[in-house]
């Protein structure tokens, strides 16, 4: 009796599931939108505002730079998407079917688990007038002795922001193709196809273009618009590499909310609901180009013409995948070295002496950030794994595939700038008198992280075979029986990778930890951003480590401990 009423249980909770989830992401996003849309309009009652305007819209036209903080945020959040795309799509058809591509994934996949406020900090301390470039250059080719009044980073032309994000973003876009390509049944079509058009031919890249990327990019589709969602409105890398006078949108929604003056929040409500126009404008224009695109070169999908410059096209990717791999691999460097650098004169390469004062300094006063970092990572990521496990599982117990628009609803918190709806939880944690910091900070990581974990673990859930499960239950096993005796020890290996990079997502949130906390809630990520803006260089890099380190690790914990427990087994 005890046993039935469990099952009944585990089956009610896992039917259950999919509703549990859709209203997870969906109720504080259009929740959040609302409580953003009201105050823009001039409804706030806490502020003693309830009179129906555009008073917030009239205060932002008002805004000197407006223009150019607009222009900022769509010229880099496009370009930056665009060339992320643009070199994927080159590497992809230089290497494909070649060795090199697996070489290139080994050497890029690191970069994911960086969060983008480091990878902004060592962005910056590369292309800095004393950063690693001009110290390679200097005094040989440049001539200088002393560090120049150099134009990056905070250009005003958003340059720096457009290098930063097309390196974090190209590793993503590469890995998420090769993800589709690894596919069995898809991947097999597609590489015989590109072997037939070979055979008949057609130079390696032309190839590519003709035969694999049709079928190719559909299933990217979603991956770059949440890139292009994500640089439109981000805060950490225009924070720490682009101008301030003026930032770009969404820095300036960030300063104008976080203001004493709390009248500026009816400002930047308006001005979020203008982020959300802008982004989802470029969304749109990203589809039409699509059309545009399919139209214009659909002739040379079909002329039979085999070779477009393939040899020069051929060293154009491979000048410039080495750049992009140069690039990142400097910058790594550079940081590690500011870590570790006693006095270190421009133009030396090499700093003078090396010394640990700076890691030992930093971690005296990192416990609390690196507690709530800890903590906030660990709930978040064990929640957001326990949520998907269940939905996956109802799609086999109730043997019906989950939804497209539960699939499209999982990716809305990667479409939708999470500066606009952000904004609306905080007004409504302050509406309803809720201080509990800790909890609201948990709440809001947990909205990014769930999509990751759900898409890193749902197509290794899928591909699961039924037959081990069919027959444990006709052996008389329970479902949760089957679940957790039989699905979870064949899925030990995915389920630690969805939660490294579960932990990785929260590690980096920035401004979800600024906001829901109502900046009393310090982690790495949120003091890494602080010091870069004026802190000492050395400490920045010290703080930039820490954040590369902590998902770093639990990386190479999901790769060990499937290792140390199956060799166990078999022993």
């Amino acid at each position: 009796m005890t046993s039935n009423i469990k099952t009944d249980v585990f089956t009610r909770m896992v039917k259950l599931s999919p509703r549990f989830l859709l209203a997870l992401l969906l109720l504080p996003i259009f929740a959040g939108l609302i409580s953003v849309l009201l105050p823009a309009f001039g409804w706030a009652p806490e502020l003693e505002q309830t009179s129906i305007g555009l008073h917030g819209f009239y205060a932002l036209w008002q805004t000197p730079g407006l223009s150019q903080m607009v222009t900022l945020s769509v010229s880099t959040g496009l370009i930056s998407t665009l060339l992320a795309f643009i070199i994927t799509l080159m590497i992809l058809a230089a290497f494909f079917n070649s060795p090199w591509l697996n070489r290139i994934q080994r050497l890029l996949s690191p970069i994911l688990v960086i969060p983008h406020a480091a990878a902004a900090i060592a962005v910056g301390f590369l292309i800095a007038p004393s950063g690693m470039i001009s110290r390679l250059l200097s005094p040989w080719l440049t001539g200088w002795e002393l560090a120049p009044n150099g134009l990056f980073p905070h250009d005003p032309y958003g340059i720096s922001i457009i290098l930063g994000l097309t390196l974090k973003e190209l590793p993503f876009l590469l890995l998420m193709a090769l993800g589709v390509l690894a596919q069995p049944e898809l991947g097999k079509k597609l590489r015989q196809q590109h072997k037939v058009a070979l055979n008949l031919g057609y130079c390696p890249m032309t190839a590519f273009f003709k035969v694999i990327l049709p079928s190719l990019y559909p299933l990217l589709r979603l991956p770059i618009l949440a890139v292009l969602a994500y640089a439109s409105a981000s805060v950490e890398m225009p924070l720490i590499l682009g101008p301030n006078t003026p930032p770009t949108l969404a820095v300036a929604i960030m300063h104008w909310f976080s203001d004493v003056d709390l009248n500026l929040r009816i400002k930047a409500s308006a001005g979020a609901l203008l982020q959300l126009t802008l982004t989802g404008g470029l969304l749109a224009l990203w589809l039409g180009g699509e059309k545009a695109v399919k139209v214009l070169f659909s002739g040379l999908m079909t002329n039979g013409q085999r070779r477009y410059g393939s040899a020069f096209w051929q060293t154009i990717t491979l000048v410039l995948t080495t750049l992009v791999i140069a690039f990142i691999l400097l910058s790594l460097i550079g940081l590690v070295m500011w870590s570790v650098a006693g006095f270190w004169r421009f133009p030396a390469v090499m700093p003078d002496q090396f010394v640990l004062s700076h890691f030992q300094n930093a971690l005296m006063q990192m416990s609390e950030p690196l507690f709530n970092t800890l903590a906030i990572g660990i709930i978040t990521t064990v929640f957001a794994t326990i949520i998907t496990l269940l939905c996956l599982e109802s799609e086999q117990l109730t043997a019906k595939p989950m939804s497209r628009f539960t699939s499209l609803v999982i990716y809305i918190p990667l479409l939708v700038p999470s500066i606009a709806f952000l904004f609306g939880l905080v007004w409504m944690q302050q509406l309803v008198h809720n201080q509990t910091s800790f909890f609201n900070v948990v709440f809001t990581h947990l909205l990014f992280v769930l999509p990751y974990v759900f898409l890193s673990l749902s197509s290794s859930y899928r591909r699961l075979d039924p037959r081990f499960a069919h027959v444990a239950a006709s052996l008389g096993a329970s479902p949760a029986k089957v679940f957790l005796q039989i699905k979870l020890p064949q899925l030990f290996s995915p389920i630690l990778i969805a939660i490294a990079l579960g932990l990785a997502i929260s590690f980096g949130q920035y401004l979800p930890t600024l906001l829901a906390g109502g900046g009393r809630i310090s982690t790495i990520t949120t003091e890494a951003v602080t010091l870069a803006n004026g802190a000492s260089r050395r400490t920045s890099a010290v703080y930039a480590i820490m954040q590369m380190v902590l998902p770093l690790i639990g990386f190479i914990l999901a790769w060990l401990l499937p290792k140390y427990f199956f060799k166990s087994a078999h022993r």
